[in-house]
């Protein structure tokens, strides 16, 4: 049987990192079960430099440690999103807020999901705004950009 691979999906889903100290210094929450459709960033990139040692013909490669982009989740917006994201915004959690971020992969049936990579304490670093302007078929989207503190987190393997 073929594979449908146009169908896969991968959703997010965030939990608060838990702090030692007060509950206030925990992040706010999103609904039980709540999936973000749209998963962006991750990329793992190192920056390398050149170096032209002596006039050689051809350089001699510098490479920095290799690193995590931003991840950008989306979601659609309705009420229940719209207290959390007011929650987030007034309470200026942007850079102090940690989260634990977990992709998942599903088949064409958005079914039988499985972690795919879970990134731990990502700092959130951005919220963008409900789309103002989505179209009359589609419901408004907002999103949400975390730093990724390291690299992603080993998954048991099933």
């Amino acid at each position: 049987m073929a594979t449908k691979y146009a169908q896969r999906q991968l959703l997010a889903r965030i939990v608060p990192k838990t702090s030692a100290g007060s509950a206030s210094t925990t992040a706010p929450a999103f609904p039980n079960l709540f999936y973000f459709a749209q998963v962006s960033g991750g990329e793992i990139t190192a920056a390398v430099e050149k170096i032209y040692v002596g006039g050689a013909k051809f350089p001699e490669l510098l490479c920095a440690p290799s690193e995590v982009g931003d991840v950008t989740i989306t979601a659609h917006y309705d009420d229940a999103m719209r207290e959390v994201l007011n929650t987030l915004r007034t309470g200026s959690w942007t850079g102090r807020a940690f989260y634990n971020i977990t992709i998942y992969y599903l088949d064409c049936d958005v079914a039988n999901g499985k972690p795919d990579r879970q990134y731990n304490e990502a700092l959130l670093v951005g919220i963008s705004e409900p789309d103002g302007d989505s179209s009359s078929g589609a419901p408004a989207t907002f999103a949400l950009t975390f730093s990724i503190n390291g690299r992603p987190s080993d998954l048991p393997t099933t």
